[in-house]
């Protein structure tokens, strides 16, 4: 949590990680302190609602791969990387997580928990499936 302090008149004068003499203790999203730093309350709502439609897209294309509508190889590599590196980036931080839906996490890539990597950052690609004529 962010520490102020203010000026004589109640302005933020500073903000700290850590508790300083004086200084007083705010939530992060504080509209005082995004004022400060720039953020609107405007700009915070659409970096929300971006994080969670970005969310939407990838799931997205989990489900056109799983069902073979489209091969994952068939994106740009660029987009192929970005999609792997946060594949890898969700599953190692929902290993714990609840599973409502089967056993175990996404098998939209092959089944494995965890894409795997050359050296940890390229992905190694998935065979690509492609439907019968």
């Amino acid at each position: 949590m962010p520490h102020i302090l203010r000026d004589a008149s109640g302005r933020i004068v500073s903000v700290h990680r850590d508790p300083q003499p004086g200084s007083d203790a705010v939530p992060a999203d504080h509209p005082e302190l995004a004022e400060l730093l720039g953020e609107s309350a405007t700009q915070a709502a659409f970096a929300s609602l971006d994080a969670g439609l970005i969310r939407v897209l990838e799931d997205l294309v989990d489900v056109l791969v799983a069902r073979n509508i489209i091969c994952i190889t068939d994106l740009p590599p660029e987009a192929q990387h970005k999609l792997f590196t946060r594949k890898n980036f969700r599953d190692r931080f929902q290993r714990n997580a609840l599973q409502l839906w089967g056993d175990g996490p996404s098998t939209a890539f092959g089944g494995d928990t965890l894409i795997p990597t050359i050296g940890g950052d390229e992905p190694v690609l998935p065979r690509p499936r492609r439907r019968p004529l």
